[in-house]
């Protein structure tokens, strides 16, 4: 679940539902933690996050980085806004669109096992959905779900934050999201276009349910959450708690105003488009065995790799981004924005990897995104951005 736009106006809307519908608390403005002595090598990964939480404007930052001669975890500012609690290392959050990978890694091991075919229509493993929607379905294949070229509309553009935060902790129903997205008009034929779409991945969802006989989530449950033993990582389905340690997850709604509380919201809202919980060390690990080949035979891990161009220095494959490295090479991993949270993640094909989190979102700046980036590339490129090998 993931928006490439986060325009005040509607984060205003969402502070209004948040205020007056959901009644939920207001949090105090967060004093960034000032940075700690740390290495060399850490000191301007640790500049970044102290950005993040200062200029930026978000409350609390953490980022991880590991590679083969070991990792480093380094956070700044606050947990929670009003008492003014630390980021703990060991914080879990809600990832958003980061929760893409894992449901196309799913989907590809089902084609490993001759179970889905990549590029089969749709309507062969769903096809109640495509008699429900008349209109343009050939050419809608299951790659072109996991690489956004279908050209089906994003349902989250249909979807008002007010209609989600007036009742925050409503079970919101699968079908009915894909139900209002697929009855407008296609963004393009498909295959001409390329346009990031949350309901791709809804569907995704439902063919592993199609196909497998249960919910999507006990699908990666099973096959990379167990395997991988990512204990801090959920599939929550209407679950508002995030278990263990983490921060608070605030929006805020326009410049210089008061952050609001959106920790406790059902993430069914978003499905198997950006549901799921997890913390910066599971997200390193499941990122290292996926780019490694852990979880994939070499010829799925080939066909998720084979991308097509998505703009700003994006090249999107089957539910991963390619991106290059100011420090040369390039690196593979995705973001994910959901009320409260902002994450990004990478990791490279000689063994390292990064993850970061803020808790703001929606209500950052450009500077936010910029920065969070800035933090993945740094950590990948060693600690600085621009340059040094790994350490």
């Amino acid at each position: 679940m993931i928006k490439h736009r986060r325009t005040l106006a509607g984060a205003l809307a969402l502070a209004v539902a948040f205020g007056v519908a959901a009644g939920m608390r207001v949090g105090g403005t967060a004093v960034a933690a000032e940075p700690v002595a740390v290495s060399a090598a850490d000191a301007p990964l640790r500049d970044i996050l102290h950005r993040l939480t200062t200029v930026d404007g978000a409350p609390g930052a953490l980022v991880e980085t590991h590679g083969r001669r070991g990792g480093t975890v380094l956070t700044s500012g606050v947990a929670d806004a009003d008492s003014g609690t630390p980021v703990r290392g060991d914080s879990r959050f809600r990832i958003g669109s980061m929760t893409k990978p894992f449901v196309a890694t799913v989907v590809l091991q089902l084609v490993g096992e001759h179970r889905v075919a990549l590029d089969a229509p749709v309507g062969r493993y769903l096809p109640d959905v495509v008699r429900d929607h008349p209109g343009e379905w050939r050419g809608v294949t299951v790659r072109r779900l996991l690489q956004h070229t279908s050209g089906l509309p994003d349902y989250l553009d249909f979807l008002a934050p007010q209609d989600i935060l007036t009742d925050p902790l409503a079970h919101h129903d699968t079908r009915d999201l894909v139900d209002l997205a697929l009855d407008r008009p296609r963004t393009f034929g498909p295959g001409h276009g390329w346009d990031y779409s949350n309901t791709n991945y809804l569907l995704a969802g439902l063919v592993i349910e199609k196909v497998t006989g249960r919910p999507y989530g006990e699908e990666i449950r099973r096959r990379i959450i167990q395997p991988l033993g990512l204990a801090a990582t959920t599939v929550p389905g209407d679950d508002p708690v995030i278990p263990g340690p983490h921060p608070r997850g605030y929006v805020r709604p326009g410049e210089d105003a008061p952050l609001m509380d959106a920790t406790a919201i059902n993430p069914s809202v978003a499905g198997a488009s950006g549901e799921m919980v997890s913390g910066a060390a599971d997200l390193n690990r499941f990122l290292a065995a996926l780019v490694g080949g852990r979880l994939l035979e070499p010829a799925q891990l080939r066909e998720m790799m084979r991308t097509r161009p998505a703009g700003d220095d994006r090249a999107y494959g089957l539910g991963l981004e390619r991106r290059t490295l100011p420090c040369g090479g390039h690196y593979w991993g995705h973001g994910g924005d959901i009320f409260g949270f902002q994450t990004a993640g990478g990791a490279t094909l000689d063994g390292r990897q990064t993850s970061v989190m803020v808790n703001l979102d929606p209500g950052g700046t450009d500077a936010q995104d910029d920065d969070i980036r800035a933090a993945v590339e740094a950590g990948l490129c060693g600690g600085r951005p621009g340059g040094g090998a790994f350490r």
